[in-house]
């Protein structure tokens, strides 16, 4: 399997029993302390959002998992870390094609995390009026006004010039460049 050494730190889907998510978590992190993997998998991370539910009248904030039957895991992927990952109790695999697993998209990751707290969101120099060029994506050079800026999801309003008149666009914090 040594075909799966990537080498870089990155976030992992892992199927497991539905209900068993935080036994998962707790049963990972404890094997990968026992058998010294702390370079090799890092963060285990049940996603969950809060919800308020009303239950005999009363107001009650609970967490809710996102996706039940699954857990996250940033992970740098060997034989080693994959056989520890892949046999913890509750484990039925890791999601992805065939035999080798496939990791996460940054932006997702980035806003789970954010969604989640566990991870703030990205400092940014641009500011409502800034003019900036978009760099990537279907507008890509055109240029326009920033309107709005969400921090929380990496997010920017953009109105840009098209036909004769401005249309609103959002676009993502690493689509545009000031200027």
């Amino acid at each position: 399997m040594s075909d799966k050494e990537t080498g870089k730190k990155q976030w992992y889907v892992v199927h497991t029993y539905s209900g068993y998510e935080n036994k998962v978590k707790a049963n990972l992190e404890r094997r990968v302390e026992s058998m010294g993997m702390e370079d090799k998998i890092f963060r285990v991370v049940v996603p969950t959002e809060e919800v308020v539910e009303f239950k005999d009248g009363k107001r009650k904030v609970v967490q809710r998992k996102l996706f039940p039957g699954y857990v996250m895991v940033e992970m740098i992927v060997t034989d080693d870390s994959w056989y520890v990952v892949r046999n913890t109790p509750g484990v039925t695999g890791f999601v992805g094609s065939g035999v080798k697993p496939i990791p996460l998209g940054e932006h997702e990751v980035q806003g789970l995390l954010r969604s989640m707290g566990l991870e703030s969101a990205p400092r940014t120099d641009f500011a409502v009026g800034d003019t900036v060029t978009v760099i990537a994506g279907p507008f890509v050079n055109f240029s326009g006004t920033i309107s709005d800026i969400n921090m929380e999801r990496g997010k920017l309003r953009v109105n840009v010039s098209m036909f004769g008149r401005e249309t609103p666009v959002e676009l993502d914090f690493d689509q545009v460049t000031k200027g």
